[in-house]
């Protein structure tokens, strides 16, 4: 498997993973955006992005997960290289749900955003 692609494996792609997630999962919002965060038992975390009904258009939409994805299949471990305690965390299902008003234009904006948020 070549180390920069994102297999589906990495994906979050049932319904029910993402209830999961919504219901026992951690929420950490940021500007327009939130992380919600499940320990999962698996070697890796999987992806899941939830945009809300309120973006007209479906370019716009597609444009954000695409950004979204792009920060994820670069960089899919951004959560254990953030923490700062001598013991790594667990692999994690994770869901970013967009909230109108979200204007971050690159993978890099998006990863500036999320190495700010508290914890």
């Amino acid at each position: 498997m070549n180390p920069l692609s994102l297999p589906k494996t990495y994906l979050l792609r049932k319904k029910s993973e993402y209830d999961n997630v919504y219901l026992r999962g951690k929420r950490v919002h940021g500007e327009n955006f939130s992380l919600i965060l499940l320990p999962n038992n698996l070697e890796h975390n999987r992806l899941g992005i939830s945009i809300h009904g309120q973006f007209k258009g479906a370019a716009k939409r597609n444009r954000i997960k695409r950004i979204i994805r792009e920060f994820f299949r670069l960089d899919r471990r951004f959560l254990q290289e953030k923490s700062s305690r001598s013991c790594e965390l667990p692999s994690m299902d994770i869901v970013i749900t967009v909230r109108k008003g979200f204007n971050l234009e690159k993978p890099a904006d998006f990863a500036a955003a999320v190495s700010s948020l508290p914890g």
